[in-house]
């Protein structure tokens, strides 16, 4: 034991410390230094600087309501705010000092909206009324004081649905946001999405999905509805909490591990039986990972010409010949993910022949894209799954148009520039696909002067709404529903520039391609979040 009389390293004498007690709180000595007392404080400065001497560069006062970001400045206008939807420094140029508006009340204000000879779903040239959100009238009409969009030579769609998007928030910011994810989604023509859980974390909770729900509403172009994981992690090994999901704010009914496959039977029989206790469903990713260990493109002579090793198409044939059956066995529903193969169509065909309760979707670059792609060694064609052979690809058109494959999904995966810009092996798969689905759609449905706009509507938006349980979607326009609905434009056409598009990431693989049809305004319960083929300004900043 230290003696008292001996000092301890940097410690002054006993005699020497300071006779000061804790501080009151007040925060100052009762007896030193009294508060000040309680008054309303005069401005800093009612147009004339402040007493006090003048403020370092480095000082910062509070910004007046007329005034953007940091610093005192005198005499000086607000400078012209950014389109940026969010607070604080994300929003960069705007104002600080009050709330942000609702999400809707930030998109170009609407009372009545009149669409002016419009072609509906190509059925023939109506005018449209919209008031609050809703469609009030069809027909001939004439409003005085409603806001008029001129749609002649244009053909009016029901909002498209996605039900297959890669949002990357939270997690990877850095490659996409909901915020812009869902831009491009507007400029794509759609109004609702369907975002996959492979973000970071993975959204295998309730509070991941409703994260997600809540950021796309605050968003405000397009609805966004989560996906739930199958498997915690996305591991396939312990279920999710599938039944949290479901009871939770965000409603979730489709559940994937998208990217991964639920590869274990037992796994996916349980799942199948959880999910139709609540008329869920589970998309699975068909690929049995045993079967495309190391893979990197379609497996056929240009893989082996190339030396790439080489993904089967028995890999995804074999789990939707699996996943049939166990639909069936259950009863539950399953729907195929980005079906790639002229097997995995006949499978599917011979199931739904027999009654089973499974649906499949196609993305666009299995429409349009082969393997021969993968000769340019550009890591911007390497997908999962791979690009596949033009017999595919015309056999999987064939199968939209008939309607054995129900829906086209985008699949769109953006990747920042790190994941892209390398060596093929060393790339991520996935390309961008919101933007472009709508014209790569119309191409494989036989181009835009012998397309079906009734087909069109059915594979892009009725029918994946319906999978996706979205009852305020996919619905042709009729008085009283929702009036989300796109304008697009089939005689004109549009070149793919990476730079332009809304998405944060470039990995398109149309880049310099001239594609058909453009989108020229998109309306997400009567509000526009595209017109003239740009995303509509924020009218309150």
């Amino acid at each position: 034991m230290a003696r008292r009389d001996r000092l301890r390293p940097r410690r002054q004498p006993q005699g020497r410390r300071r006779r000061h007690d804790a501080p009151r709180p007040a925060r100052a000595h009762a007896r030193r230094v009294l508060p000040d007392r309680q008054r309303v404080r005069p401005p800093l400065r009612p147009r004339r600087a402040p007493p006090e001497a003048p403020a370092r560069p480095r000082d910062r006062h509070a910004p007046r309501p007329d005034e953007p970001r940091h610093g005192d400045r005198r005499d000086r206008r607000r400078l012209a705010p950014r389109h940026h939807h969010r607070a604080g420094d994300q929003r960069r140029l705007g104002p600080h000092g009050r709330p942000l508006p609702a999400a809707d009340e930030r998109r170009s204000p609407v009372t009545d909206l009149l669409i002016k000879g419009a072609d509906l779903i190509g059925k023939g040239r109506k005018d449209l009324l919209v008031r609050d959100g809703r469609v009030a009238e069809i027909g001939s009409i004439t409003a005085k004081g409603a806001e008029t969009v001129d749609a002649d030579g244009l053909v009016l769609l029901p909002g498209l649905v996605d039900l297959h998007t890669h949002l990357r928030e939270p997690g990877r910011e850095d490659a996409e946001t909901v915020h812009s994810g869902t831009r491009a989604a507007a400029k794509g023509g759609y109004t609702a999405v369907c975002a996959m859980a492979n973000s970071h974390p993975v959204a295998d909770t309730a509070g991941v999905v409703e994260q997600v729900a809540a950021l796309g509403k605050a968003a405000g172009y397009a609805d966004v509805q989560p996906i739930g994981a199958v498997s915690v992690g996305l591991e396939g090994r312990q279920l999710a909490e599938i039944g949290a999901m479901a009871q939770s704010a965000a409603n979730v009914r489709m559940f994937s591990d998208d990217g991964h496959c639920v590869w274990d039977p037992i796994l996916m029989r349980r799942a199948l039986e959880y999910v139709k206790t609540f008329g869920g469903l589970i998309a699975q990713h068909a690929e049995e990972p045993r079967l495309t260990e190391g893979a990197q493109m379609n497996e056929g002579a240009v893989s082996a010409e190339l030396g790439l090793p080489g993904w089967p198409s028995v890999a995804e044939e074999a789990i939707i010949a699996r996943d049939v059956l166990l639909a069936e066995y259950t009863g539950a529903r399953v729907h195929f993910c980005h079906v790639s193969t002229a097997r995995s169509v006949d499978i599917i065909r011979e199931a739904k022949a027999r009654g089973a309760n499974v649906t499949a979707e196609v993305c666009p670059h299995h429409l349009l894209l082969t393997d021969e792609a993968a000769r340019t060694y550009d890591p911007v064609y390497k997908v999962n799954p791979p690009l596949r052979r033009e017999a595919d690809v015309a056999v999987l058109r064939g199968a939209l148009a008939e309607g054995v494959i129900d829906a086209v999904a985008t699949d769109h995966a953006p990747h920042a520039p790190q994941d892209k810009d390398c060596e093929w092996a060393a790339a991520r798969p996935g390309m961008l696909g919101l933007e472009t689905a709508l014209s790569i759609t119309v191409l494989a449905l036989g181009g835009p002067s012998a397309v079906d706009w009734d087909v069109v509507a059915e594979r892009t938006s009725r029918t994946p709404a319906r999978i996706a349980g979205l009852e305020a979607h996919g619905r042709d326009p009729q008085p009283g529903t929702e009036a989300n609905f796109t304008l697009v434009d089939p005689a004109a056409t549009w070149t793919v520039v990476p730079a332009d598009l809304a998405s944060l990431s470039r990995n398109t693989p149309y880049a310099g391609m001239e594609l058909p049809v453009t989108v020229q305004a998109t309306f997400l319960r009567g509000r526009a979040t595209v017109l003239n083929g740009k995303i509509a300004e924020e009218t309150t900043e």
